[in-house]
This record gives C-alpha cells, sequence and structure tokens, in this order.
C-alpha cells in the first residue's frame, strides 16, 4: 500500500471527498493528479527552453529584468512558438465532418501539426527567427498560436491549464534574466527526434560558488559537459568545435 507524505498531492487526492461526502474513485483521482504532474513536467520543459533563448539571445536579458509584465509575457509566448515542446497532438473525430474538402469519418484519426503551425511563414512572417516582440501588446489568437493544442479548452483538444504556464513562464523567465550564472560547455542542441524534445544536455548551469544544476532539472549536474553550437534556430547542430564559456550577469 502506498502511505503518501501528509499533505502531500496524492494524500488530498486521496482524502479528498465530492461534494455527497464519497471519496474519489480511483480513476478520477489518477485523472485528478495527472492534471498536476503535467503541467509541471510542461513548465519545467518550457523554463529550461527559456534558459536556452536567453543564452543564445542574451539582448533579451535587460527587457525582463525591466520587470515589465508585457515583455515577460511576449518572451513567454515566443519561447512556446519557437520551441518543439511537442510536434503534434492526435484526436479522433466524434462524428462525420467535412473540412476544407475532406470528408472525415467518425473515429478517424486526425494528427494536429502543431510545429508547422507554430512555424508557418503565412501566420508568423520569418518563423526561425526569435522574437517576442511578434506578440508585443498582443493576446494571440485561438487558433493563431497552438504549442498547447487549438481550439476552445472547454470542448477541445487544447489544454485548459495554458494561461498558468504562460503566467509560470514569463515569471521564471524574468528571475532567470536576473540571475548571475555560468554556462559551462555542454551540448545545447535540439534532436527534433526526441518527444517532447530538449536540449541535449538540459540546460546546465553554474552559480558564483561552483555550484552547477540543471534547469529544469533534466541538465547532468556534477560532470563536466562541452558545448555544440547549435544550428539553424538552435534545433540542428552544425559545428562541432565548441564556444569558450559565458557569463550570464544581471548586468548584461
Amino acid at each position: 500500500m502506498i502511505r503518501p507524505p501528509a499533505e502531500s498531492v496524492l494524500d488530498r487526492f486521496g482524502r479528498h471527498r465530492d461534494g455527497d461526502g464519497r471519496l474519489l474513485d480511483p480513476r478520477t483521482a489518477a485523472v485528478e493528479l495527472l492534471n498536476v504532474l503535467r503541467p509541471t513536467v510542461a513548465v519545467s520543459w518550457y523554463v529550461a527552453f527559456a534558459a536556452h533563448a536567453l543564452h543564445r539571445w542574451p539582448e533579451h536579458r535587460g527587457r525582463l529584468r525591466a520587470g515589465d509584465d508585457g515583455d515577460a509575457t511576449a518572451f513567454a509566448h515566443e519561447v512556446r512558438r519557437f520551441y518543439p515542446f511537442t510536434p503534434f497532438l492526435a484526436g479522433r473525430t466524434a462524428r462525420d465532418l467535412s473540412w476544407r474538402g475532406e470528408e472525415l469519418p467518425a473515429g478517424g484519426l486526425l494528427i494536429l501539426d502543431v510545429y508547422g503551425q507554430d512555424h508557418d511563414d503565412e501566420l508568423w512572417g520569418d518563423p526561425y527567427a526569435f522574437r517576442p516582440q511578434r506578440f508585443a501588446g498582443r493576446r494571440p489568437g485561438r487558433d493563431e498560436l497552438i504549442p498547447q493544442g487549438g481550439g476552445d479548452p472547454v470542448a477541445g483538444h487544447r489544454c485548459p491549464g495554458e494561461d498558468l504556464t504562460v503566467r509560470l513562464v514569463a515569471t521564471l523567465s524574468a528571475r532567470l534574466a536576473a540571475l548571475d550564472y555560468d554556462v559551462p560547455w555542454q551540448d545545447l542542441s535540439i534532436p527534433l527526434s526526441r518527444i517532447p524534445a530538449r536540449p541535449r544536455s538540459g540546460f546546465v548551469v553554474e552559480g558564483s560558488a561552483g555550484t552547477r544544476a540543471g534547469a529544469a532539472g533534466h541538465g547532468p549536474a556534477g560532470r563536466s559537459v562541452r558545448t555544440r553550437p547549435a544550428g539553424r534556430c538552435g534545433l540542428t547542430p552544425r559545428s562541432r568545435r565548441p564556444p569558450p564559456r559565458s557569463r550570464c550577469r544581471p548586468g548584461r
């Protein structure tokens, strides 16, 4: 028998009672637990991508340090658009339907091309450039930016925790921009063959006292690694020659 720590998330779901005073059935409790775990993992992945972006384009650190919520939110949206958290989402048609001349039978498998949509030239213009300013002063349309699914979150395949994800990524990106740390040599290429994708080394940073940690908890902390420079848009390696170590300071 599993005995979770008192007041932990698992403990709370295990003891939760509904409006009629009944404990949750095992399936419902498991689904609710997953609804906590999935966005937590998603945010950790996006924070690693945010660290990657600040390393590759340090000119964005100043805007984030200034503390403007709009700039932080625009940065979070661009991280979610630019980086390949997931390449596609799948679902089944609930009924027979027609879409752009294509007949789709009920029960058919549909694939939503998330990466293709978020890198569509017609939508974004120069989609492989990292430009948070494309979201300055505006909220992206429902069917425009779809890193966490499309459509209405109530009735479609869109994450209901998307707004919370954006807020967390914006807040944590601003905190990263204000930190003083080193980025040691490591492999920061991002293979698109991995689902979900992430930098090969996670994102390893060293503090002023020489302590080492992996952003998002996925880096190989505690061992020396080399940096492989990223190629086009940071997703494909172009050269095996490592660049020098870099220093990330709030004053840059």
